[in-house]
């Protein structure tokens, strides 16, 4: 162990790990207090709700504190570790001046020495949203007065129950001046979707930082005084304290069974596809329409690409490089809207994302540039990042930036689905099975290979007639595949 002299204390945050994601569970710490880091060394692994990642230290020297246990589910921007930076010597004070393991109650103090007020060296851009081009200054997280609540007479299960009627959310004395004590995007929404200020309210975790816990106890606490319960007219409400908030512990999965059934919070991957499907319904008019197609000669086509030696052909990379032909005719469905701006943004470049079930849950890998690629490279993509989504180990980037989906919900044995859009693209292909039909064919009922194919797209980037096109055009393709032979 080792310690620094004549440095200054860094403390490092859980920065953004991708889009849309509030906050990681830490899943196994990779440092102990007191060990000395290189810049960009890997200091723990977290686990989001979309993929196990190993989270780099922008900072090199002696590890003072660590904040959290295995299993702590944190924010994006709360205290992971510090870092002591500048010429290490030895190593027993290191662990004796900062905070004992595990705790995450106490910050290790800044050392006021001219090296503070100099810029650290950068280690890049490792993370999404974190680049490390200097020190960031230190931000001072705002108190607020936390007023005690009148009447409490006791604690049970990790609440304050109050001895008096308790009318509408916890609020402070009076609203705070300056920022609102708010890390996570999703409490923010969270209020503004319920048109609930957050100023009014006196937050429970550390430093008085409001919690999602905070707002969902505030909305609960509205809604109920319209009917209370025996109880809560006798004059007993239920309010999280610091130190069962502060754990997530008010939460759904807390409460009280329901008689009939058991409540499953909604946390992890299921949490980040509830979020963003409902954030879909709402944002995306939707409208699908689909079509039955033969795939008999796709079917063989395929089976003679195998037949020809080389890496094999899977039925998903055929599929898709019909997909990236479908959208160079019809570019208005590789789009996105900026509601802000009420403009159709189109895109340039197809980044392909395929719907995955995993043990984790529903998850869509992207495939980057799709359209540059023939039917190997994407095969072997999709062989790569279907392998790393059923051992957990997509990362952020595999996971976000999508233009397109292709969703092969056919190995459900389903024939049909209209499938949601995933947020914010404008359009979703569906396939459903293949099997062998009664089919017309050149004028004579035969048993065809039939699929049927789906398309659910935004309205707002295109009428109807684009929709058609674009599936007649994919329809085409599979019955008649020497059909892309013009585009290749």
């Amino acid at each position: 162990m080792a310690h620094a002299s004549d440095g200054q204390v860094l403390e490092f945050k859980l920065p953004d790990l991708g889009e849309g994601l509030t906050e990681a569970e830490i899943v196994r710490w990779l440092v102990e207090v007191g060990d000395v880091v290189a810049v960009d060394q890997p200091v723990v692994e977290v686990e989001t709700a979309k993929a196990m990642v190993e989270v780099p230290c922008p900072y090199g020297g002696v590890v003072t504190a660590r904040f959290g246990e295995e299993g702590t589910e944190l924010p994006v921007g709360a205290p992971l570790v510090t870092v002591a930076v500048g010429e290490v010597d030895g190593a027993e004070d290191a662990a004796a001046d900062g905070p004992a393991r595990g705790t995450g109650a106490a910050e290790a103090p800044a050392a006021k020495t001219p090296a503070a007020e100099k810029k650290a060296e950068g280690s890049g851009n490792v993370l999404v949203g974190y680049g490390t081009s200097e020190a960031p200054a230190r931000r001072r997280r705002v108190r607020p007065d936390r007023p005690a609540a009148t009447g409490v007479s006791g604690r049970a299960n990790g609440r304050v129950r109050a001895a008096g009627p308790v009318d509408g959310p916890v609020r402070a004395a009076e609203p705070a001046d300056g920022p609102v004590p708010v890390i996570s995007p999703l409490v923010r929404r969270l209020a503004r979707q319920h048109d609930l200020d957050l100023r009014e309210l006196a937050g429970s975790g550390p430093d008085g930082l409001i919690l999602r816990a905070d707002v969902e106890y505030a909305l609960r606490a509205a809604a109920a005084q319209g009917g209370r319960t025996a109880d809560q007219e006798a004059g007993a409400v239920l309010v999280p304290d610091a130190a069962s908030a502060s754990s997530g512990a008010f939460s759904a999965s807390s409460a009280a069974p329901h008689p009939d059934g058991t409540r499953v919070p909604l946390k992890g991957v299921r949490g980040a596809v509830a979020d963003k499907l409902s954030r879909s319904r709402r944002e995306i008019p939707d409208a699908t329409c689909w079509v039955d197609a033969d795939a008999t000669e796709l079917m063989r086509a395929r089976t003679a690409m195998n037949a020809s030696g080389g890496p094999r052909i899977s039925l998903v990379a055929l599929l898709a490089r019909i997909c990236t032909a479908a959208l160079a005719r019809f570019p208005e469905l590789n789009s996105t809207v900026d509601t802000e701006a009420r403009e159709i943004v189109r895109l340039d470049r197809v980044h392909l994302g395929f719907a995955a079930q995993t043990d984790r849950g529903l998850v869509v890998p992207v495939v980057r540039d799709a359209h540059a690629r023939d039917a190997e490279g994407l095969t072997a993509e999709f062989a790569r990042l279907t392998e790393a989504a059923r051992a957990g180990r997509l990362t952020p980037g595999d996971l976000t930036g999508g233009t397109f989906t292709l969703n092969n919900y056919g190995v459900f044995g389903v024939d049909g689905s209209t499938p949601i859009i995933n947020h914010p693209e404008a359009a979703m292909l569906g396939v459903g099975r293949i099997v062998p039909k009664p089919w017309v064919h050149e004028g004579e009922l035969a048993v065809r290979q039939v699929v049927q194919l789906s398309l659910t797209f935004d309205h707002r980037v295109c009428d109807g007639g684009t929709a058609g096109g674009f599936l007649r055009y994919v329809a085409d393709c599979v019955e008649q595949p020497a059909v892309l032979l013009r585009t290749l």
